[in-house]
């Protein structure tokens, strides 16, 4: 009897420690590929499909989505104008064309360093979980924005998602170099890298819709004030500009101001947003951008949510604000307010 009490106990242990290797093993980061080499007869970047934590399809996704899997490519440009850069792109689950979005991290990943800066948006701000739940809302304001929400907001974005779901983005996460903090200096070589260099590669790379009006720029804080500050030096480039808790200093209202309406001369359908919350450091200044730019003539529309200047921000409102707004601008569809 004893035997078989044994026997029974000793079958379960093994059970159960086959179940906890097989969970451990999904929940691992995938292996990637790195590229070096940033010319046009590069090989194509050898991709994989990110674990199960990060996987992108909703079990409502549409049957055309097949046996495709969502994966990431890494890029490693060791020498540019304003130091090496390491950038992750991350593809969703399917095979027709999608808007491409570059996403910049801010100040705290920026001192981590080019390899892990550029997993900001992956590691730190929980895209590979946003893009999940935004394909199976409703989304939760305690669960998903960590409790930095406006009921009435969030119900109309759970409306929208119900009207017209997120159709998804070819997210584009490169290193934001510190020196992006300094004034204007250096606006010109990160712009000329972008979009001459890293854009380019990602449209051969990855099913992106070649397009510029299917092409945007955002960033949170440091990534903010660098977005702006891109999109406005190559305003023909893009189709959305965007930011979140743009780090910029009252001094430099006047000179943003200015590279805006020129921005907007040379392509006035580009489509612009400056997010705030109400517990952001940048708040008034951010305010003052968007009125100094009305005044200017520049179409532009300022949001303000809940929420401090923080990673739960990020984590939170920042990471569904900024997908849903690009989702809907790159499309030409009335842009989420």
């Amino acid at each position: 009897m004893w035997r078989h009490t044994f026997l029974a106990l000793l079958c379960c242990l093994l059970a159960a420690c086959e179940q906890r290797g097989a969970a451990a093993s999904e929940t691992q980061p995938p292996p990637a590929a790195t590229h070096s080499k940033p010319a046009a007869s590069a090989a194509r970047p050898t991709s994989s499909a990110p674990s199960r934590q990060g996987a992108h399809a909703a079990p409502s996704a549409p049957a055309s989505l097949g046996a495709h899997r969502a994966r990431r490519l890494r890029y490693h440009y060791p020498s540019t104008a304003l130091g090496e850069i390491h950038v992750v792109v991350d593809i969703p689950a399917t095979d027709k064309p999608l808007p491409v979005l570059i996403a910049l991290h801010g100040w705290g990943e920026a001192q981590k360093g080019s390899r892990r800066g550029a997993q900001g948006w992956i590691k730190d701000y929980g895209l590979p979980r946003a893009l999940t739940r935004l394909a199976s809302p409703p989304l939760d304001g305690k669960e998903d924005f960590g409790g930095f929400f406006d009921p009435a907001r969030l119900a109309r974005m759970n409306a929208q998602l119900s009207r017209s779901p997120y159709e998804g983005l070819i997210v584009v996460c490169p290193y934001t170099p510190r020196g992006m903090l300094s004034g204007f200096e250096h606006v010109e070589a990160y712009a000329e890298f972008l979009v001459s260099d890293l854009l380019p590669r990602v449209r051969r790379d990855a099913p992106a819709i070649p397009q510029a009006d299917a092409t945007g720029i955002d960033g949170v804080s440091l990534g903010g004030r660098s977005a702006l500050l891109v999109g406005f030096a190559r305003p023909q480039a893009f189709g959305s500009v965007a930011s979140l808790q743009a780090a910029f200093y009252a001094r430099e209202i006047r000179a943003l101001v200015e590279r805006g309406k020129r921005a907007f001369q040379k392509n006035p359908k580009l489509r612009l947003r400056l997010l705030t919350s109400r517990h952001d450091g940048y708040r008034e200044v951010n305010h003052n951008i968007g009125k100094g730019l009305k005044k200017a003539g520049v179409a532009v529309q300022l949001d303000e949510v809940p929420g401090p200047h923080t990673y739960g921000f990020n984590r939170g409102p920042g990471v569904y604000e900024m997908l849903l707004w690009h989702d809907r601008s790159l499309r030409n569809k009335k842009a989420w307010k």
